[in-house]
């Protein structure tokens, strides 16, 4: 039966030249390429999870009587958003095993792509002809980072609405346009009626769909193009090593996708995440003690709690305090990492194509200044949590934020230069190795032609 349907299938749309080509698709075997496969799977995961809680939740904040099943909140009022997030959690069946597994796949869908950026960045694989792929991989990166934003800003609770707040005062100290950028995002001054309903939208129809488009583009531009590698024998610009795409890497990938799986229903439930619950309804006169944004924006936190409260006025208009670390530096971050292999090409004066990737310690510049980078954005997320990390270390969080204000330039100056100096150590003895190998097979050869 299945022949005959491939037969008839094949009769008509032609298509068994092409599958045959696809089959013998052939991929890197380095475990580093398969990082790209977790967030896809992530994504996935996201969007069976998304559907299942999109039946159940309310996104409206009418004001309503709480009575269900969590009784510390019996009779308080709230927003519809919050009463049915409490409803997801405790009176849906799975409803809480699906939210925490929709928030823990957010987590890992973002770090997947954070960890396999950072794996292209520190192996050049961004160079001629991948420039396009690593915009489009740049651009993922903000889309998921917003709408993870998007998702949490949605429940209703003291959390979630306090994060809002703090998104809409980033977003209005913008010069100019601020209050623009507010009215299409927010709806107006927050909290609004229109809020909710928007960011609903775009986190469930918009964004979604921007995303899974970049990620077809993306795979498309891979299968397209040849893939990378890393040097060994045999691997040139023109030959890769690996596995051909059926059966061996087609079942590899998919062992992949249920261990993914089973990692995310693993915490979904048994590791709690936002217990809204805990948090109660939003009050725009109260905030909780110690409340810290998802860990991938944790690093903007950070930043607006070290930068100096100045203000400048430019042309005539106030620039806030919250513009410069809230929106102009995490704008400028990811400018640079737009332009970076642009900016790359310009330095090295390297225009060839390549296929072949740099192990790091191959390229110490490049590889000290990503680790400078990292150990950066560590300091600020640490500085997004001063308070906790005080009241967990008996410190005064005046000081210990001014000590993070002197780490947070010196911190990432040693790990640059640490890491430098360590790939040209390696280096060199990659090098010494290499010789002595040379010099051996050449007395090799001596010996065999005096036999």
């Amino acid at each position: 039966m299945i022949e005959s349907t491939a037969r008839f299938v094949d009769s008509r749309l032609r298509l068994s030249k092409f599958v045959r080509r696809a089959m013998n698709h052939v991929f890197p075997d380095h475990w580093s390429f398969m990082l790209g496969e977790v967030a896809l799977y992530s994504f996935v995961i996201l969007i069976i999870t998304g559907v299942y809680l999109a039946m159940f939740f309310k996104d409206t904040t009418t004001p309503v009587i709480y009575h269900g099943s969590y009784t510390p909140l019996d009779g308080v009022k709230m927003a519809a958003a919050y009463r049915s997030v409490l409803h997801i959690s405790f009176d849906v069946p799975a409803g809480l095993l699906i939210r925490q597994m929709h928030h823990w796949a957010a987590d890992i869908f973002l770090a997947a792509i954070i960890v396999h950026q950072a794996r292209i960045f520190f192996t050049a694989a961004y160079r001629k002809p991948r420039e396009l792929n690593w915009i489009v991989g740049v651009t993922l990166l903000i889309l998921a980072i917003a709408n993870g934003y998007f998702g949490y800003s949605m429940c209703g609770d003291l959390l979630s609405g306090a994060g809002m707040r703090i998104g809409y005062a980033i977003l209005l100290s913008v010069p100019v346009i601020g209050p623009w950028l507010t009215f299409i995002f927010f709806g107006g001054t927050v909290p609004v009626a229109a809020t909710l309903p928007r960011f609903f939208a775009l986190h469930i129809f918009v964004v979604p769909a921007l995303i899974a488009a970049l990620i077809g583009v993306h795979l498309l531009i891979i299968w397209r193009q040849l893939h990378t590698n890393f040097p060994g024998p045999q691997r040139t610009e023109k030959l890769i090593v690996g596995s051909r795409l059926w059966p061996s890497y087609t079942l590899k990938s998919l062992g992949l996708f249920f261990l993914v799986f089973a990692l995310i229903a693993f915490l979904g439930g048994l590791v709690q995440i936002d217990p809204v619950w805990l948090y109660g309804p939003y009050n725009p006169v109260a905030i909780l003690p110690g409340a810290q944004p998802d860990w991938y924006l944790g690093w903007v936190e950070g930043a607006m709690r070290l930068f100096p409260g100045v203000n400048f006025r430019i042309g005539g208009y106030l620039v806030p305090e919250v513009f410069w670390p809230g929106f102009f530096f995490p704008a400028m971050m990811f400018v640079l990492l737009y332009v970076w292999p642009f900016i790359e090409k310009l330095i090295s004066l390297d225009f060839r194509p390549h296929n072949v990737l740099r192990w790091p310690y191959q390229q110490p510049f490049c590889t000290a200044l990503g680790c400078a980078t990292l150990a950066f954005l560590v300091v600020l997320e640490f500085a997004g949590a001063d308070d906790v990390v005080a009241l967990a270390g008996h410190a005064h969080v005046g000081a210990l934020r001014d000590l993070l204000r002197i780490l947070v330039f010196v911190v990432p100056a040693a790990t640059g230069a640490i890491s430098y100096l360590i790939c040209l150590w390696w280096r060199r003895r990659r090098a010494s190795d290499n010789a002595g190998l040379n010099i051996g097979n050449e007395a090799m050869e001596e010996l065999t032609q005096s036999q």
